[in-house]
């Protein structure tokens, strides 16, 4: 059975399993009917991740989000590959500090806007201000 699904230089995931894939246990000679109606369990890699080596993981801090339904330690999924267009909320650096916050970009200036009333949004001037933005924020995962 080794080797029959996998590859052994490297794994493809489990996408392209179907229904019939799912080897069972036949040790009578007849399968049981719930077999016909087996499904496979949720891989939480497949579903939230898009580009394994691009993306991390990253626990939120403060309240400057909740707008957006990010709250205090919510875990959220970050990815480099994708490109910080204007509306997408992004972790970046700013003047040393990490913020996430939604970017808005217009023709000549930059915004950090908050998702909470308590923050003003934070006007970045491209001569004295230091910002980078490391990833995009793809999901948040918090307990209910």
């Amino acid at each position: 059975m080794e080797g029959e699904f996998f590859n052994e230089t490297s794994y493809r995931g489990t996408k392209k399993f179907s229904q019939q894939d799912v080897k069972t246990a036949d040790a009578t000679g007849f399968g049981a009917a719930a077999d016909d109606y087996m499904e496979r369990g949720i891989d939480l890699n497949e579903q939230l991740i898009g580009n394994k080596p691009a993306t991390f993981f990253m626990r939120m801090r403060g309240d400057a989000m909740m707008g957006a339904g990010i709250f205090d330690g919510d875990t959220i999924i970050v990815d480099r590959s994708i490109k910080a267009d204007s509306g997408k909320i992004v972790v970046a650096s700013l003047n040393g500090e990490m913020v996430i916050r939604r970017l808005e970009k217009t023709f000549n200036k930059v915004r950090l806007i908050s998702e909470s009333r308590k923050n003003a949004p934070i006007e970045v001037d491209a001569s004295c201000d230091e910002l980078g933005i490391w990833g995009v924020v793809t999901y948040s995962i918090h307990a209910v």
